[in-house]
């Protein structure tokens, strides 16, 4: 053979190693980027989930203190039930999008989140009901069960954050 054919054989052979080489490269870098790209959006919706439930409960937070009240001020619990309305509005949108980005395991959590959530505002809702009628026969009771489902609602958040952080790392 030639000298200068095998040159230029070789020359061709390793020219084809390299760009198959580069193209295996290629593609595991960009799965690579996309499980990245990937991680992060899920860890971005998590975060908004959890941010839109923390102003949530702080809302709903201010509604119970003032349904506490021995004597409450009626038009002052509309206007922090109008606002806990708005900020659990924004925690529905945030939870569509952890449903839908998240693995069905997150889903299932988040799901126990809005059942607690759920819960407790059925007792919110009962005790303003209560207070604009003037009834407090079942004050005392109501206060004790929106502790309990507040402690509630506090462990399934709990439980979100961490099967969020296992769906963040991989573990779950």
């Amino acid at each position: 053979m030639d000298s200068g054919l095998a040159a230029l054989l070789g020359a061709a052979v390793g020219s084809a190693t390299t760009l198959g080489a580069a193209i295996v490269n290629g593609r595991a870098q960009a799965r690579s980027q996309h499980a990245q790209w990937s991680r992060q959006h899920r860890r971005d919706a998590y975060a908004r989930y959890l941010s839109a439930l923390h102003d949530r409960d702080l809302a709903m937070d201010a509604v119970l203190g003032a349904l506490r009240s021995d004597q409450p001020d009626l038009p002052d619990i509309d206007e922090k039930t109008a606002r806990f309305i708005t900020l659990a509005r924004e925690v529905h949108r945030a939870v569509e999008v952890v449903i839908l980005e998240g693995p069905a395991p997150l889903a299932e959590v988040a799901e126990r989140v809005t059942d607690a959530s759920s819960d407790l505002s059925h007792v919110m809702r009962r005790m303003a009901e209560n207070a604009r009628a003037g009834n407090t026969t079942r004050k005392a009771e109501d206060i004790a069960l929106a502790a309990e489902r507040e402690r509630t609602l506090y462990q399934a958040v709990k439980d979100f954050r961490l099967a969020a952080r296992g769906a963040i790392d991989g573990t779950s």
